[in-house]
């Protein structure tokens, strides 16, 4: 059975979808075509597919080369998509190897001299290993940047332009994300040749669930106190977001003290630190994950029933980022925002047309304000 032919059978089974999702009708021929490609789609819509599955069949697995690379901006987004595409290449001559930062150098250099069809992986770590001459980018013909916004900002956009530049002057180059703003589109234009711009908005997109959006008013000083209250609510597997890490190590110190049930996730943990953590959350042991914005980035965990803002994003793209965790695959999902006075006027233009509901935490409970009309 071709992977063409297995597509119905795992939107339906292993991903749950009814049928294949907008991104992936509009992307999967034009990436068969070989066209580059700039893609702009919200969170859990179905992205990876769209470039997975035609990767697939451009790629040759019986050729001992290295012919597709897929670039990420965290080392949970690589390991993620990695098993992803382990699971479609079974029984296949197609091979993948993921290579993040944190990880055995010299193991991956092991895994590299076995020429992988396909490498996944972090800018630095990528960089790192196509300067010593272990990761060949001349044989590279197909190139995806996954979370392109955060892979095409200036704090990697000269790693990826010397990746991109390095590899086989006939490459195909895809670019992802759920936001891509002129400033993005006008740098990925520099290195690709005439790309198709595809942009579906959420109300493109067909959802059997519903995500509803809430806040909190609180101060600053009650923020953690109130994480604490949440996280010991029945039935909550909550992403709560935070702004840096030293809020991240403030709260983890509170939040534990207390026995509160939480793991946290910034880039600051060793990877191994990273993935226990992450288990953990997934097996429900954690009711709570706290984490910073790249961390989570690009994270598809099942069951997420809220996303938590404890400190307001500084943009639109963050609030969707963030937000687009939960929601996912039609169910339901709810978007929380713990809002400081100070933080009013911000969320106030992050939520516009979204109609967020304002809530109250009583005697241990999350509840909707009653609206109290004045005689």
């Amino acid at each position: 059975m071709s992977f063409v032919e297995k597509m119905d059978t795992v939107f339906q089974e292993k991903w749950k979808f009814k049928n294949e999702m907008p991104i992936q009708t509009k992307m999967v021929p034009e990436v068969l075509d070989g066209n580059d490609i700039v893609a702009e789609s919200p969170t859990g819509t179905g992205k990876t597919l769209a470039y997975v599955l035609p990767i697939l069949h451009l790629v040759d697995g019986t050729k001992k080369q290295t012919q597709a690379l897929i670039v990420v901006p965290s080392q949970e987004l690589a390991m993620q998509i990695t098993d992803v595409i382990r699971e479609w290449i079974a029984g296949t001559a197609i091979t993948v190897a993921p290579l993040i930062g944190g990880a055995n150098v010299k193991r991956q250099i092991e895994r590299l001299k076995k020429k992988p069809t396909i490498v996944v992986g972090t800018p630095g770590r990528l960089m790192e290993l196509s300067q010593s001459r272990k990761l060949k980018l001349f044989d590279i013909r197909h190139i995806v940047l996954d979370e392109g916004d955060v892979l095409l900002s200036r704090e990697h956009r000269v790693k990826i332009k010397n990746m991109i530049s390095g590899a086989n002057p006939d490459r195909q180059v895809i670019v992802v994300s759920a936001t891509i703003t002129d400033e993005i589109e006008r740098v990925a234009n520099e290195f690709m040749d005439e790309p198709l711009h595809i942009k579906l908005a959420a109300k493109h997109i067909p959802r059997a669930g519903t995500v509803t959006h809430s806040y909190i008013e609180t101060p600053v000083r009650d923020k953690t106190d109130l994480l604490r209250g949440l996280s010991h609510l029945p039935n909550i597997h909550a992403l709560a977001f935070v702004n840096n890490v030293d809020q991240v190590w403030m709260k983890e110190a509170k939040l534990l003290y207390n026995k509160a049930p939480i793991v946290v996730l910034h880039s600051n943990m060793r990877s191994a630190e990273r993935q226990q953590a992450l288990e953990s959350f997934r097996k429900g042991k954690s009711s709570i994950l706290i984490a910073t914005d790249l961390a989570a980035r690009g994270l598809d965990i099942e069951g997420l029933t809220h996303v938590i803002h404890v400190d307001v994003p500084h943009t639109i793209e963050q609030y969707l980022h963030r937000s687009g965790r939960t929601g996912r695959a039609g169910e339901d999902g709810e978007v929380l925002t713990l809002l400081a006075p100070h933080e009013e006027g911000d969320y106030r233009k992050l939520t516009k047309g979204l109609h967020p509901t304002e809530k109250t935490w009583r005697h241990g409970k999350l509840q909707e304000k009653p609206n109290i009309r004045r005689k």
